[in-house]
């Protein structure tokens, strides 16, 4: 088995708890919950929609650090504070997704942390 690579980077809000932006290993990177906080802000975006994107960009920034990218995810899974916001959430995640598809769940939730409305994470391939 290869070492575990632990992944931080600056360019995502860092972690709001004990654990690590994301972590590789054997050809394969975990990207945790991202939520819609503003880089450098320590802030939420404002609404849903903003908030969706801008976890799509924080992932997107951890999935870079880690010598990844979007078409190298394999799974997503969205957790959404009010699946009424489905469609509002398939939009906004095509404008990331175009042509590479990965698996996906989408999951409503009773809370998320800090007050967010929406948390992303995913899987993919590290190299």
């Amino acid at each position: 088995m290869s070492d575990i690579k632990l992944i931080h980077t600056d360019n995502a809000p860092a972690a709001v708890g004990p654990y690590s932006q994301a972590a590789a290993a054997n050809g394969m990177l975990f990207v945790s919950g991202q939520l819609g906080i503003i880089l450098g802000k320590g802030k939420f975006a404002e609404g849903f929609e903003a908030q969706t994107r801008q976890a799509l960009e924080n992932m997107k920034s951890i999935l870079e650090a880690a010598g990844s990218s979007l078409e190298k995810v394999l799974a997503v899974d969205v957790f959404v504070l009010d699946m009424k916001k489905f469609a509002d959430l398939n939009a906004i995640y095509s404008e990331y997704f175009i042509n590479h598809k990965p698996a996906r769940a989408a999951i409503q939730v009773g809370a998320l942390p800090l007050g967010g409305l929406v948390e992303l994470k995913c899987v993919a391939l590290s190299k």
